[in-house]
């Protein structure tokens, strides 16, 4: 009888574990605003976002980037391109960017594999030799449900990827061939940018290192109750730039003269957006655009970005004069945007640093 006990007990624990839910703990762990919506008492601390419902459905600017190896008229054309994107827009489309589709399809299914694992073993970054804090689901500070963002993510810095190949696994590998690919892209275009403004430094070189940028891989589970909740809250990037493999699904909005619009999907495309630091240095020429992500309730959405970004301690200043924005370091900048989400739930960003007129 004790044999027979101890075998269906360890029968029971591995199939426990083996149906252990890969999605996190959204509905236990913000019960709270879940039970404020089920008995009608739900009340908005959001920012009035009287335009939550989609006007149109769109295709972002799509720029061919082989035109960069053609002839001179044509370099420059695709210069202006991007760059008229980015003052017009905040994103873009680019195809023919060098990151081979077979290396994208093998990160998408390096990605998937690594989010089916357990949730308690997603949050062991030991077990994935990622730094502490690499996997983020949730948001821990939300107060109402349209300050919840449903969705988890590895946000890892590149130096993270390379150091993973003295323990390779087919994922590390994977990374570091779309961290080494990705990473020069974005390199590219953040020159390519700077240029059209008359600034010819090796700038974003200097300041946006491996153990700055980051590469963050995204999912986001079906949701039951989507209209009620964003997979990713409406913000705009606190980086220069933001690169993003997004699939098939969609679910990317974006504001476009003061209305969000859907963005349609391209898997054949990365998406390119230019964030707050970018915004500033440009003096307000490039703009950051806010988007969000709205939750699917039949289907789980699978995307990855990177961000350029720089130290710490790095000085953002506008290229020219008269400024719109004061000096302010990365550190400075962060540290304002995560007092703004505790006091209110969300970010501010730039207006907090625009130079007074009084």
């Amino acid at each position: 009888m004790v044999k027979s006990t101890n075998f269906s007990q360890q029968a029971n624990q591995k199939i426990s574990r083996e149906e252990e839910s890969a999605d996190p703990p959204f509905e236990e762990t913000y019960k709270k605003l879940f039970d404020e919506i089920r008995i009608g008492k739900a009340t908005s601390k959001m920012r009035n976002y009287q335009n939550l419902f989609v006007v149109e459905e769109c295709e972002l600017p799509l720029i061919d980037l082989e035109l960069l190896k053609g002839r001179e008229f044509e370099r420059e054309e695709c210069k202006r391109m991007i760059a008229q994107a980015s003052q017009e827009w905040g994103f873009f489309q680019v195809v023919n960017h060098g990151i081979s589709q077979d290396v994208l399809l093998k990160m998408r299914k390096e990605q998937m594999k690594l989010f089916k694992k357990p949730f308690h073993e997603k949050m062991n970054d030991k077990q994935l030799n990622f730094s502490a804090g690499s996997y983020r689901w949730g948001t821990p500070s939300a107060t109402c449900l349209q300050q919840l963002s449903w969705s988890e993510a590895f946000h890892v810095p590149l130096t993270d990827i390379s150091n993973s190949i003295h323990h390779p696994t087919t994922l590390s590998f994977t990374m570091e061939q779309f961290a080494t690919t990705v990473s020069e892209l974005a390199h590219n275009l953040a020159r390519i940018l700077s240029e059209r403004m008359g600034y010819k430094s090796k700038y974003f070189r200097e300041i946006c290192l491996p153990q700055t940028c980051y590469v963050r891989m995204n999912r986001y589970p079906a949701c039951p109750i989507s209209p009620q909740v964003f997979g990713l809250m409406p913000h705009t990037d606190s980086d220069f730039l933001t690169i993003l493999h997004q699939d098939e699904i969609g679910g990317l909005q974006l504001v476009r003269d003061g209305k969000w619009i859907s963005v349609k999907p391209n898997p054949e495309a990365l998406i390119i957006n230019i964030g707050d630091l970018f915004q500033a240095w440009s003096n307000g020429v490039y703009k950051s655009v806010e988007h969000r992500v709205v939750a699917n309730k039949a289907k789980e959405r699978f995307s990855t970005a990177f961000f350029l970004c720089p130290s710490y301690d790095t000085e953002i200043r506008s290229c020219f004069e008269p400024s719109v924005y004061k000096r302010f370091t990365f550190r400075e900048f962060r540290q304002q945007v995560q007092e703004d989400v505790k006091k209110y739930g969300y970010k501010v960003g730039l207006p907090r640093f625009l130079v007074s007129t009084h």
